[in-house]
């Protein structure tokens, strides 16, 4: 009998080791792994630059607390406010708590208390950010939710006009929604919260939670458009498979979020961000982005070529490194085939396969998946209408 809490549908495959794209059982099956730890390992598993840089700093010290001047923070905060164009970096544990602080933080600086989410949403499981998700699957049993939050249809630009007015905080949503289907925001829906959050001065919390530190073929997904948040919350891929989340927003919000107004035991901690330090040497080099946008356009041309005649398909779409392939079926006993051939990949709403392969895959790699893929998909009848 397990002690631990059953929680998580668990697959049967137990972990022994992980290099690159691969991940080997203990049972000696090597995995092709697209899952990298849904979305963490941006650099593969155990990336050598960042085993070495958190290895220095285990030599060195492994925890203080925030009372104490944090170096590798700065130098961290640095590089996100730099690259994003946001001012300053509030460091956590994870995205839901990344969220958490987001909308803390845009309360508290707006002093409103409506923040408009999308339907099929995700961003996170604390008490705050389940009623933020705008999936109800999310929220079931857990009794009523904090009463702020107002649910949109996402690229929706009539629902966010009506819905955002003088008592709105925040609009939030993702570039790309990561559990909700793999569904990338329009331009001209981007356009249109721009327009609505700045006449009625409510603030935009972007969550790159999934999206950021390179997996769109940017450092962040809203930089693939003309558009700037006031708030971006990142996690995931920031320490490569450490712990670390990180909210960035504006100087003008600083004031909001001064000292005893949020804080973390944990959030900072000199390894983990020893470790974030490394990923985005890696992963905001710009030959290493434009890699990711090359990698993302072939493998999505390639997909919609190796699956164009077949019926069950019904879309290709992504952004960079993040794809989906929307099906007519559910995706979940499909995900649990592809384990039978040594490909592991995810799930994404019941019917979109998704794709989350290491930004640093190979054309070799990404050829082996497709192949898998094809094959099987191929081999599953279209369900009748």
């Amino acid at each position: 009998m397990s002690h631990v809490f059953p929680t998580y549908a668990r697959w049967n495959i137990t972990p022994e080791k992980g290099e690159g794209s691969w991940l080997t059982a203990t049972d000696g099956q090597k995995y092709l792994d697209f899952t990298t730890g849904i979305g963490v390992l941006n650099l593969g598993h155990c990336n050598s630059k960042v085993k070495a840089a958190v290895q220095k700093q285990l030599d060195q010290y492994w925890h203080t607390s925030n009372l104490f001047q944090q170096p590798n923070q700065e130098a961290l905060a640095t590089k996100l406010a730099e690259t994003s164009g946001l001012d300053a970096a509030f460091f956590c544990n994870s995205g839901a708590e990344a969220n958490e602080a987001a909308i803390k933080l845009a309360k508290k600086a707006t002093g409103r208390k409506k923040i408009v989410t999308c339907v099929q949403s995700f961003h996170g499981r604390t008490f705050a950010t389940m009623g933020a998700t705008g999936q109800e699957k999310v929220r079931i049993g857990f009794g009523p939710m904090l009463d702020a939050f107002e649910y949109i249809t996402f690229n929706n630009e009539e629902e966010v006009k009506a819905a955002v007015d003088e008592n709105t905080a925040a609009i939030m949503f993702e570039i790309v929604q990561g559990e909700g289907g793999i569904n990338p925001a329009t331009e001209s829906f981007l356009k249109t919260v721009q327009e609505v959050a700045k006449n009625v001065g409510a603030l935009i919390i972007i969550d790159e939670v999934q999206t950021g530190i390179g997996r769109t073929g940017k450092p962040f997904a809203f930089q693939n458009f003309d558009f700037q948040p006031d708030i971006v919350t990142c996690a995931k891929g920031l320490g490569n498979g450490l712990p670390i989340g990180a909210m960035l927003g504006k100087a003008e919000l600083k004031e909001h979020f001064g000292a005893g107004t949020h804080g973390s035991t944990f959030g900072g901690n000199p390894i983990s961000t020893a470790a974030a330090i490394a990923v985005l040497d890696e992963c905001f080099q710009d030959d290493f982005l434009q890699e990711v946008v090359a990698k993302g356009e072939l493998v999505r041309s390639k997909l919609k070529t190796a699956l164009s005649d077949v019926q069950l398909v019904n879309e290709v779409r992504g952004l960079g490194l993040m794809i989906g392939i929307d099906l007519k079926v559910d995706a979940g006993p499909l995900v649990l085939e592809l384990q039978k051939e040594q490909l592991l990949v995810l799930t994404s709403a019941p019917h979109v396969m998704r794709l989350l392969p290491p930004l640093t895959v190979t054309i070799e790699e990404l050829d082996l998946a497709i192949e898998k893929i094809s094959t099987l998909l191929k081999k599953v009848p279209t369900p009748a209408v």
